[in-house]
C-alpha cells in the first residue's frame, strides 16, 4: 500500500503519525501530573482516565497511519480501549464512595457498632 502512494503523501502521513504519537505521550504525562497534587481521589482519577484514554487513542491512531495493513486489530484495540477505560474509571469511582449507612456507622463512638 505504501508503494502505491506518492512520496509527498507518504511523508505527510509519516509526519501526521509522528504528531499523533507525540500528542498521545503528552496527554499521558498531562493526565499523570495531577497525581502529584493534593486534590481528591476522584479528581486525580478523572484526569488520569482522560489522559490515559485520549493519549492511548491518539497513539493507536498514529500507529494506524503507519501500519495500515493492521487496521482491523488496531481498530478493535481502539474500541476496546475506549469502552474498558470508561467502565473501569466508573467502577473505581463507584467503589471509592462510602454509602450513607457506612458513614453513620463509621462515625459512631461505640467500637461494636463500627464493625
Amino acid at each position: 500500500m505504501a508503494a502505491l502512494l506518492p512520496l509527498a503523501i507518504q511523508r505527510v502521513l509519516e509526519v501526521l503519525s509522528d504528531l499523533l504519537l507525540v500528542g498521545g505521550l503528552v496527554l499521558w504525562f498531562a493526565g499523570t501530573w495531577p497525581l502529584l497534587g493534593r486534590s481528591s481521589f476522584l479528581h486525580k482519577l478523572h484526569f488520569l482516565g482522560i489522559g490515559d484514554t485520549l493519549g492511548s487513542a491518539l497513539m493507536l491512531l498514529g500507529l494506524l497511519l503507519r501500519l495500515n495493513r493492521e487496521w482491523p486489530l488496531l481498530l478493535l484495540a481502539l474500541i476496546s480501549l475506549v469502552i474498558w477505560n470508561t467502565i473501569f474509571g466508573y467502577v473505581l469511582a463507584s467503589c471509592s464512595q462510602v454509602s450513607r449507612s457506612q458513614v453513620g456507622r463509621l462515625a459512631h463512638p461505640d467500637p461494636e457498632v463500627r464493625r
